[in-house]
Formats: structure tokens, sequence, C-alpha cells
């Protein structure tokens, strides 16, 4: 019941978005701004006592004035106020309230409490399902739903609840700079009538969504909400956040959407149990969904590097094996390669990880490095490439660009041979890549290639290995889940 209700908060006909406002500062202008400006398809209605027109649209004094049905409606009104539009919402036949509105229980006032439990029990009397109070509502690229700036408008296959408005929309900003999309992004606050298992069992059924990532400081209902994690974990990668681990963030997570955050080492357990994989930051999160979203199932955790220097190439195979990777020497039939191409006093010292900075000229010539990475794609003894990509070394600017692209395209064009492939490659800190500097620029020209090209990039060993090997866990544990449902049944021994 809950999807189908779920189903038409997604995709309303009509919203209208009541406090509205001509103020461009104002929450009532952003809202009917994004409707707007994400091209929402559906009738688009601002309420307010205080203009005829918002945006170009005709403005309304109350939902009782707007001739046509409202399915969906974004109250930016202050608390005081959302009973009264209950009652007008009903009139109408509204069936669903986002209400931005905040100051309910998360003040930790028992005024505002009291109020918040009559929105609660008013809204079900009267059929009206509430997302919040206290959040940033729904993004939806494909309807042209959101809640902010700058948002991809193109979807994609990623669906996120949160708990926190400004946590989803910092996760959104930051993940589209690494390729990701989005199918569906929920932000429910103090999750008053729906709340984190709703979403969370919606996102398990939707088929625009195959990975789901979820920032929870605290749950309504711990049993179904693990009931449903469980479920949804059986089906679709499910990455979860959970914040307000400690003593200070428990309280932060009270006094922000009212959450009681539980024990943190009862939680850890719970979401292993369940068969989630658990992020420790907003940022291990992203490198979590951007293995997820570009690599395919890794069963294996035989490793090959090739690119970087001596000590960026000895960091790197300490980070792979430290994550629970095997970074083995090279297979026989490589080595012979190697051998037939390079004198002894050079191939004696290649292996794996494959470290460029000490091949002779004719090696770089005859792009040997590159080379290497494609007979790993070739080689059954490699269950993962990773491309290192130097952003220094004692060379101009003009000749580290050169070098750059070259190893992109090789990188690129071996990501064809269908082996799971991944590049650490740092741009550098924020506002960097807007550099005047060719080094920075020309990496960050780079990196977008790769990303159009499906590669998952990350900007260090440690990053990528801690993220691709929960990938190859939760893999091998579907394989294993797999393996015991087709087994056949022992057949029973019976006596005459």
């Amino acid at each position: 019941m809950v999807i189908e209700q779920l189903e038409l908060a997604f995709h309303p006909g009509s919203v209208a978005v009541v406090g509205a406002s001509s103020n461009p500062l104002s929450p009532g202008y952003r809202f009917a701004l994004h409707l707007v400006n994400y091209g929402y398809r559906g009738r688009i209605y601002p309420v307010t006592l205080n203009c005829s027109q918002v945006l170009g649209l005709k403005a309304y004094p109350s939902l009782r004035d707007i001739p046509g049905s409202v399915d969906y409606v974004i109250c930016c009104l202050p608390a005081a106020k959302v009973l009264d539009l209950l009652a007008e919402s009903s009139e109408k036949g509204v069936k669903f309230i986002h209400l931005f509105t905040g100051r309910f229980g998360e003040t930790g006032q028992e005024d505002a409490a009291r109020l918040e439990m009559e929105v609660l029990r008013r809204a079900r009397a009267l059929g009206i399902r509430l997302i919040g109070p206290n959040c940033m509502g729904i993004y939806y690229p494909e309807e042209g739903m959101a809640f902010a700036y700058d948002l991809p408008t193109e979807p994609g296959k990623v669906g996120m609840i949160s708990q926190s408005g400004g946590a989803a929309t910092e996760f959104i900003h930051y993940a589209s700079l690494r390729g990701i999309r989005f199918s569906k992004v929920i932000s429910y606050g103090n999750a008053l009538d729906l709340n984190e298992a709703d979403f969370l069992e919606y996102l398990c059924h939707d088929p625009e969504t195959e990975i789901i990532a979820g920032y929870v400081e605290g749950v309504r209902d711990g049993s179904r909400f693990l009931k449903v994690l469980r479920q949804a974990a059986l089906v679709k990668p499910v990455i979860i956040l959970k914040a307000g681990r400690g003593n200070a963030g428990a309280r932060a997570a009270a006094s922000h959407t009212a959450a009681l955050a539980g024990s943190f080492k009862m939680w850890e357990t719970a979401i292993g149990q369940a068969g989630a994989i658990q992020a420790r930051t907003l940022e291990d999160m992203m490198d979590l969904v951007v293995s997820f979203y570009f690599l395919p199932p890794i069963l294996g955790t035989g490793v090959g590097i090739a690119g970087g220097g001596g000590g960026k190439s000895v960091l790197s195979a300490d980070a792979w094996e430290e994550a629970g990777f095997t970074v083995s020497s090279l297979p026989p039939e490589i080595a012979e390669r190697i051998q037939n191409a390079l004198p002894e006093m050079w191939w004696r010292w290649i292996g794996n990880p494959v470290d460029v900075s000490i091949f002779p000229e004719e090696a770089i010539i005859a792009n040997l490095g590159g080379n290497i990475l494609r007979m790993m794609a070739q080689n059954p003894h490699f269950d993962l490439l990773i491309g290192n990509i130097s952003v220094g070394g004692p060379v101009s600017e003009t000749e580290l660009a050169a070098g750059v692209r070259r190893q992109v395209s090789d990188i690129i064009d071996i990501h064809k041979e269908a082996k799971p492939l991944a590049v650490v490659l740092n741009t550098g800190a924020l506002g960097l890549e807007e550099s005047d500097k060719l080094r920075w620029k020309c990496l960050a020209e780079e990196k977008a290639k790769l990303l159009a090209a499906g590669i998952a990039v990350y900007s260090t060993a440690d990053q990528a290995a801690g993220a691709i090997i929960r990938l190859v866990s939760y893999h091998q544990r579907r394989e294993a889940i797999s393996r015991s449902l087709s087994a056949p049944e022992p057949r029973s021994s019976s006596r005459s």
C-alpha cells in the first residue's frame, strides 16, 4: 500500500507551493523556481496572500481558490499554520504534503512536540500522507522535481534516502562530479509519518533504482527497518551511513531531526547481518557508490596494478594488500613477453605493481606500460585492474599532459576488454581543476573522459581498495547465497 501511495508522490499531476513568495531568498520562491527550472511537467500552483504572480505563474490566496485538482503540496508555512493547511488540503483532495516546515519535535520543546503529534493525528484522520517535517523532500530528475540549485537533470540508477537535507544535497553535488546520477532522492527529516523503512521499501521495488544509499541518524521502527533492509540487500546493493555514532553525534542528531541514535555497535552488527554495506563518512559512501555504479560484480581478489613511480607503486601495493587483495607477481606468460621486449638489466625489475618510472626510453616510446596493462586484461590471473595515473615527475607540464593523455587513451581502450578496471587519479584540491595551470586543466579534462567512458575514478589507492573490497565481499556473499539456494536438497533415507 505504501509503495502504491509513494508512486503518487513521485508522479503528481500538480504541485502547490504553499507559502510561495516573490522574494528570491525565501524557501517558497526557491521550491517554485526549482519546479520551473528542472522542467516539472505538471501544473504548478504558487499559493500566497502577498502577490498575484510568482515566476510568471498565477498565484492563489489559498488552496481552495485553485481551479484544478492538487495532488502534492510543498508547505513552507510556519508550524502554527500547518493544522489549517491540513483542513484545506483535505477539501482539495490532496494526497501528499511535503513539510519543509521545521520547528517541531527537533527543537526539544514540549509544545512543539505536541503540535507535531497533533499534525500526525490530523493527517491520518484525513488520509493525507506526510514527508517530513523539517526536510527538503524529493529530488526526482526524471519528473523534474528538485530541492536545490545545480543538481544534475539527467536521471541515473542511484536511489538515496537521507534524514538530512544538507547531507543529501552535498552528496548529490559531489557524487555528480564523479559521474554519478540519481533515480530518486528523498530527504525525510523528522519522519513523522512516512519513515526510512517506507522509502527504503519503495526503492527496493523501484525499477529505476539499482543501487541504494542511505544517510540515517535514527529510526522510528528498528525491527521493521532491519526487515526491509534485509529484503532490499538481497536484490540490490544497499550502502548505509549511520550518523550519530558517538555521544556528541547522538546529541546533534536529536537536535537536528529528533532522531534517537541508539548504540552504534548494535547498529554495526545489525547492518552487517542484514547484508548491507556500512559506510564511515559521506566521502566513503561516495567511493562505495562509485564502485557499484561503474564496476561489474567481482568475485576474486587478484589485482594487477600499472602506472606511477617507485614510491607510489610501493604505497599502492601496501594499500591493496592491506585491504584484502592479492598483489602477486606477474604470471610467467607475461614475464616472458616483457623479457623478450627488454634487456635483462631492465626486465628483472618489472613486477606487479608495474613501476613505469624505471622504464628505459625505448620502453616508454614503445608504450610498454600500456601494453603490460593490456596483457593483464587478457590474463585470467587478474580479477581487477588498476591504472595509477601520476600527476608529478621531473618533466615539464607539456610532457606531463602528453603522458597523461596517452595513459588515459590506453585505459579507455583496455576498458573495452571487459575486465573490471578502475583508475586512481588525484586531480587536486577542490578549485584547482579551474586553475590556469596546464597540469590541473589536463587532469580535469582527462578525468572527464574516464567518467564518460564509464570508468570508476578514485583519488587515492586507499580509498579505491577500501571501497572495492566491500564490493567484492558483497558479491561473494550474494554468490554464496545463490549457490545455497540452487543446491539440491540431500535425499532422506528411509527404513523398510
